[in-house]
């Protein structure tokens, strides 16, 4: 016997369950297909506007940096506003996503913009979230062909793409979004859920930025379509 089969035959002798107890797999399955939810926070349940900006104070609560701006056209500018104050090269890394791409990066000369996997030298990855948790100021996001998990934890300064309709009160309407986007059954390969910079207190409980990832991030919400 192995050491995972040992571990399970020990856990079915405590829960009383056989390996083929069909009435818990039974049980399983209709909890996979029916997502039940759990109890859901009053703080979260408010009107949109109220909702964004407590996004955005529990963004910043947690060392993360936030902007808004009225449009996609305005992400250019605002990605070139923070390398400048952060006297960062003009130049960032992005996935091949299409709302991304779709942003008038020409109107913005001066920034340089690569796509693909994250590498060592890339000081600024750019990301597009899925959605935003306002009652932890939480970001979502979905890894994919298009969306290279190493952007969001490669480069120093992580810059995140959000649009304000796609912030949420709670993590369960998030998931809802998720099974909504991809079908059920169907999820990404993973999903980040990234509350404000890397951070660690491991070492005689000093907190340090950057521990275990960018030790910067700037949130760029974009109010409308």
């Amino acid at each position: 016997m192995s050491g995972r089969e040992a571990i399970l035959s020990r856990l079915r002798t405590a829960l009383r369950a056989g390996a083929d107890d069909a009435a818990r797999a039974r049980a399983v399955q209709q909890r996979l297909e029916s997502a039940p939810r759990g109890v859901i926070p009053a703080r979260g349940q408010i009107p949109e506007e109220d909702r964004v900006r407590l996004f955005c104070a529990m963004a910043e609560k947690v060392s993360a940096t936030v902007e808004r701006v009225a449009r996609p056209a305005d992400v250019p500018q605002a990605v070139a506003r923070y390398l400048r104050e952060k006297n960062l090269p003009a130049r960032v890394r992005m996935g091949s996503d299409e709302r991304l791409r779709q942003v008038p990066w020409g109107s913005e000369p001066s920034l340089e913009i690569t796509v693909g996997r994250a590498e060592d030298s890339d000081l600024a990855g750019l990301a597009h979230a899925l959605g935003g948790i306002a009652e932890t100021g939480t970001l979502v996001l979905a890894s994919g062909p298009a969306n290279p998990t190493t952007v969001n934890f490669l480069p120093e300064h992580h810059l995140v793409v959000v649009r304000a309709k796609d912030i949420a009160g709670d993590m369960e309407t998030v998931f809802d979004r998720v099974r909504e986007t991809y079908g059920k059954g169907v999820m990404p390969r993973t999903l980040n859920f990234i509350t404000g910079p890397s951070r660690s207190a491991d070492i005689e409980q000093t907190l340090l930025l950057g521990a275990h990832g960018p030790r910067a991030l700037h949130v760029i919400v974009v109010d409308g379509d």
